[in-house]
């Protein structure tokens, strides 16, 4: 390893190193040192980096967490375009395109099989083995520059080395959300009372352009690379470029297949048709491609896509059942979410018996009543829903269903906030779903991580009367344990010890578990990194919260409305006491100057090349304060893009000095 007073080389072999090591663990699954040492490596460079800025390279493994704010994506042109394919559902279409590519190019054909995976179409740019660019499809023609989002994503190398590497190439690939992450995502959604995403696709395409990549690398994307593209390739065919990328540390999936005719490409569709749904990703259909390079030139190409190209897609999945009730259930926020329960029947390779309606707007639009046949859909090809009714089939003393206007389980009545689908029960401290649900979301693994309970013991401890909230929980006796059913004293002691491990989890995630509403894992981080402590946290005014970078009004609204109930007051305290973690380890930002020393600033809108929580640690580390509300005293107001106009109104009428972007960093640089 480099000298310590060399910072270039260090950050130079640290780069190397990490990066090699992460290939050998996701690329090859060898593990070469201790997660300790690999942090420890990794905390280094991050270090020098901070020290020395200047000195970070572009391939760089820190780039993986991201941290990049990007308020705009500039617009690029493709070098290759990126077109589209034609599409066929009939293997009378697939015939007729064995037969006119046969037509012009003769009987030998060799043609490559490919999943096509539901997901988003994405251009890679490597120069000298190096990533440089990353880009949506868009038009074809140009796409959206999203380079810092990409760097994020662990199946795409930010350095390649190989033989015959051309010095600039371009690989295409398949962004997506694995369905178990999907399937994460959504749950954490409908914890924090979010509305939940439609499917993987729209979520992996929603991901890539987030402002902040930070959100980006928390998404866990995944991207199978499938083409090739330099102006001097050293490949003869496609399954040469698919085997070479591989070994260059592309992730490319193994599901395709080299195929000496149609015959053989109807085999692979006709055994992918059931087995696909085994996959960790959802699929549509089949891309069949000519293999060879030489025979692609000579087909060409459409003014809309290859002609060397088609996609066989699978017809849609889908099936009819007849509707037997709805069920209501109530989730810890209190959100009352209807479920249809049908007759059980087979869908994408599943026994199919519930599935969701949403809210009482969706069955309205419907017009849903018991005993409709109804349409099965798998949006996304993982959770089912309705999406029609066969009214020929509607049996004629049918009556609509009445939403209830009152809690299933408690008999409160339900309440309907203005703008809002969802009904709400408001007995939070006496509805027993939302108090077990929100006992379970406490000690998921996202927030306080207590593996020995589960939801079992949980309903098992609140139906014995020994916890009503979250704070119970650290009250347990070992006896009030073993009297439970099944329970031993082993598994006491385990569940004892497990609570009193959880009192080590960080503030961020003690801050997710108390389940306020719209405070997701991502929102509960950008708070306490803002917000040190609880208290400051608890007293923060309006304005304050929706200053802080991704906090709008409704989650502004929310975090004050839930400190404002003495109940949960009462509530953090007795966590507190109990020994909980209520403060950031943050530390404050390192002193760079005095320059705005006896300074304050307000901050308002939206930044180009800096984040609002950048320019606050900027006016920090040089000595000024950052404040919430412009008055008389205030030094500066630094105002970005999409300012409120009533702060500017008031600046003005104040005569407070404004500042742009530019002016500002003109200031402390």
């Amino acid at each position: 390893m480099a000298l310590a007073n060399d910072p270039a080389s260090e950050i130079q072999e640290l780069t190397q190193r990490i990066n090699y090591l992460n290939y050998q663990y996701y690329q090859n699954s060898v593990s070469e040192v201790s997660d300790y040492d690999f942090d420890m490596m990794l905390e280094r460079l991050q270090q020098l980096e901070h020290q020395h800025p200047e000195l970070r390279l572009p391939n760089s493994p820190t780039q993986r967490v991201g941290g990049t704010i990007t308020k705009s994506f500039k617009t690029v042109f493709h070098k290759y375009p990126m077109l589209s394919l034609s599409n066929t559902y009939s293997e009378e279409d697939l015939r007729e395109f064995d037969k006119r590519v046969r037509k012009i190019v003769g009987d030998e054909v060799e043609y490559v099989c490919e999943q096509k995976f539901d997901g988003v179409a994405i251009s890679l740019t490597y120069e000298n083995g190096e990533f440089v660019q990353g880009a949506t499809r868009g038009d074809g023609t140009r796409g959206d520059d999203i380079t810092a989002n990409v760097r994020t994503i662990r199946d795409i190398p930010l350095q390649v080395h190989g033989n015959d590497l051309p010095e600039s190439f371009e690989v295409r690939g398949e962004v997506f959300l694995p369905l178990q992450v999907f399937e994460q995502l959504n749950a954490e959604r409908e914890e924090a009372g979010e509305q939940l995403l439609a499917n993987p696709r729209n979520a992996a395409s929603g991901t890539l352009k987030q402002q902040d990549s930070a959100i980006v690398a928390s998404r866990r994307l995944g991207c199978f690379s499938y083409g090739f593209m330099s102006s001097s390739s050293p490949f003869d065919t496609h399954s040469e470029s698919l085997q070479a990328i591989q070994k260059w540390g592309f992730k490319v999936s193994d599901t395709w297949r080299k195929c000496s005719s149609i015959d053989t490409v109807l085999d692979y569709i006709n055994e992918w048709e059931q087995k696909r749904h085994e996959l960790p990703i959802a699929t549509d259909g089949v891309v069949v491609k000519v293999n060879s390079y030489a025979l692609q030139e000579e087909l060409g190409y459409t003014s809309k896509s290859p002609r060397w190209a088609i996609a066989y897609k699978y017809p849609a999945m889908s099936a009819v059942s007849r509707l037997l009730e709805i069920q209501y259930q109530i989730g810890r926020t209190g959100a009352v979410t209807p479920v249809a329960i049908m007759e059980p029947v087979l869908l994408a390779g599943t026994v199919v018996k519930r599935a969701s309606v949403h809210n009482a707007n969706e069955i309205q639009r419907l017009d849903l009543r018991l005993g409709d046949i109804v349409h099965v859909e798998k949006g996304g090809e993982i959770i089912p829903k309705i999406t029609g009714v066969d009214f020929s089939k509607r049996p004629a003393d049918s009556m609509p269903i009445i939403y209830p206007t009152h809690c299933p389980a408690c008999g409160s009545e339900l309440v309907r906030a203005e703008g809002e689908a969802n009904f709400y029960c408001p007995n939070e401290e006496g509805c027993a779903p939302q108090i077990q649900a929100k006992l379970e979301h406490f000690i998921s693994r996202k927030a306080m991580n207590i593996d020995e309970l589960g939801p079992k013991t949980i309903e098992q401890l609140y139906r014995a009367g020994f916890v009503h909230n979250v704070a119970d929980l650290y009250d347990i006796t070992f006896e009030q344990l073993v009297n439970l059913e099944r329970m031993g004293e082993k598994s006491a002691n385990n569940i004892l010890n497990s609570l009193e491990k959880s009192k080590q989890t960080p503030y961020d995630r003690v801050l997710f578990a108390l389940g306020i509403r719209y405070v997701g894992s991502t929102v509960a981080k950008k708070l306490a990194e803002h917000f040190t402590d609880i208290e400051a946290l608890r007293g923060a005014m309006f304005e304050e919260l929706i200053a802080v970078n991704e906090i709008g009004e409704r989650i502004a609204q929310s975090i004050i409305q839930y400190f404002s109930r003495p109940e949960h007051q009462e509530l953090v305290e007795r966590l507190k006491a109990a020994g909980l973690q209520f403060k950031s380890e943050n530390t404050a930002p390192e002193m760079e100057s005095n320059k705005l020393e006896g300074k304050t600033f307000v901050i308002s809108g939206v930044f180009e090349s800096v984040s609002r929580d950048e320019l606050q640690r900027i006016i920090v580390s040089h000595g000024g304060k950052v404040v919430s509300s412009i008055s008389a005293k205030l030094s500066y107001l630094v105002a970005g893009d999409k300012m409120g106009p009533s702060k500017l109104e008031k600046a003005n009428k104040l005569g407070i000095t404004i500042l742009s972007e530019g002016e500002f960093l003109g200031m402390v640089n």
